[in-house]
């Protein structure tokens, strides 16, 4: 089935429209995180911007099966494991329950499939014996190996030719090896680290394996998207192709879709920098939905600039609509309300977010010159549906106001003007009270005036000094 979403295949290099092989029904599988550390914003920027595009296929396809897994068995993993001195489990439950909420604060949807590496060795062994049989891997010192030479169109999703890859391949140049090129499917153990008992003797997977195994298992031999950062196209990616298509002699994956990298005030995170951004460390600073709206305001498939200015811009520009829904709270929203079009174009257009921000601006706008009730009733609905695309504005206006900008009471604010201030404030609730709105914010743009912003919170006017404060 074709459907109205195009998205950039990086496997052909073009914005193709997106097949799947079932009416109203898609599969998409993203590359989850090694959960040995607490996610860092580079985790987060896939995290949410497949979010936004399983929203959209949700949308407009009636079944949407969407994994993300979580590698739950890694040396990194053991080597964490080994300097607590705690089985791994301890570790990756620890990490997992981590990611969890920090996603959560980010405002993504836990994904249908959630599958963990430990709980499909079976499947692995499985995947790793058709390999053999097919001619395509061997056993060699205890180890797997998968024969790339068996495989002619391996480099086609990365563009590269063998002979050029072993410069920028981070392989094991090991004796074993038929090929410099050729990779680990399984590897032994000793009893210092996990395995699991196979018929090549007691061992873990390779890295590579363990997606294609758990995407054969839930999603199928072909699966119509596969998502993750760029950093992943070679080698993990590329030699995902290569298992899947090997192992089964089908076409593993329709359409390949990659978010760019994000850097910190213009230089690559690292730990030698000391720049690396953890999510919860940022959650101290701001918001979760100001964060997520910081990722999403360049295109997936540009580098991101994490810096101070992209997420103040995040948060001033929530607050302003915020602060418009604040005005329309008492107006019920109007059920089955369609997202507006030219939101819903902007996404299907390659995942345009940028392009869908500016309309919802636009939207923003309408409902704030709104003349009727009936009228401001259609406008935010309309704005709360296509906002929710994005997985935005759909908080409490109140709550999100006092979280965005932290208020200081009226009382404890050094007023230039005290008592013409308080005046006004009074003026602005009494209006306000009797719901005659247009007056309640030309007395806030005369405040403003002054020098001062107020805002509405449940526990009634609060005002801060129009210059930014620190937080």
């Amino acid at each position: 089935m074709t459907s109205l979403i195009r998205l950039h295949n990086t496997l052909t290099r073009k914005k193709e429209p997106l097949h799947s092989d079932q009416p109203d029904r898609v599969t998409m599988y993203v590359c989850g995180p090694t959960v040995y550390n607490y996610a860092h914003i580079g985790n987060a920027r896939p995290a949410v911007v497949f979010d936004v595009l399983s929203r959209l296929l949700r949308h407009d396809y009636s079944q949407v099966i969407y994994a993300r897994n979580f590698t739950d068995v890694d040396d990194k993993i053991n080597a964490a494991a080994a300097a607590a001195g705690v089985p791994i489990g301890t570790i990756t439950d620890r990490f997992i329950d981590a990611y969890h909420q920090d996603m959560q604060a980010l405002g993504v949807l836990v994904p249908e499939l959630e599958p963990r590496v430990t709980e499909h060795i079976p499947a692995i062994i499985e995947l790793i014996g058709e390999l053999i049989e097919r001619g395509h891997a061997y056993l060699e010192q205890g180890h797997v190996l998968f024969h790339v030479p068996s495989y002619p169109e391996y480099g086609k999703l990365s563009g590269r030719r063998t002979e050029d890859m072993l410069a920028g391949a981070r392989v094991e140049v090991a004796p074993y090896k038929r090929d410099p090129m050729d990779f680990v499917l399984w590897k032994p153990s000793t009893q210092d680290f996990p395995g699991w008992d196979s018929p090549w003797g007691r061992g873990r997977p390779g890295w590579h394996i363990e997606c294609s195994a758990m995407i054969g298992q839930h999603l199928g031999h072909t699966i119509d998207i596969h998502g993750g950062g760029q950093d992943l196209i070679f080698p993990h990616h590329e030699n995902e192709i290569a298992q899947g298509t090997c192992a089964h002699g089908t076409l593993y994956c329709r359409t390949w879709v990659h978010n760019s990298f994000v850097t910190v005030e213009g230089q690559k995170m690292s730990k030698s920098l000391g720049n690396v951004l953890l999510v919860r460390d940022l959650l101290s600073q701001a918001p979760g939905e100001a964060i997520r709206l910081a990722l999403l305001s360049t295109h997936y498939r540009k580098p991101l600039d994490w810096n101070a200015l992209r997420l103040e811009s995040a948060r001033e520009m929530l607050a302003k609509y915020y602060d418009s829904l604040a005005q329309v709270e008492h107006i019920a929203s109007l059920p089955q309300t369609a997202p507006d079009a030219e939101v819903l174009e902007a996404l299907r257009n390659d995942l345009n977010i940028p392009g869908a921000l500016v309309r919802l601006r636009v939207l923003v706008s309408e409902l704030n010159d709104a003349d009727t009730d009936a009228k401001r009733a259609h406008r935010k609905s309309v704005l709360l549906t296509s906002a929710r695309m994005m997985g935005l504005l759909q908080q409490e206006p109140q709550a999100s106001l006092a979280a965005l900008r932290p208020m200081r009471p009226v009382s404890s604010a050094p007023l230039s003007d005290n008592s013409r201030i308080t005046a006004l404030l009074a003026a602005r609730e009494d209006a306000r009270r009797s719901r005659d709105f247009a007056k309640a914010d030309s007395l806030r743009d005369e405040i403003a005036l002054a020098g001062f912003i107020v805002e509405d919170t449940p526990a009634g006017q609060v005002v801060r000094h129009a210059i930014k404060e620190s937080v």
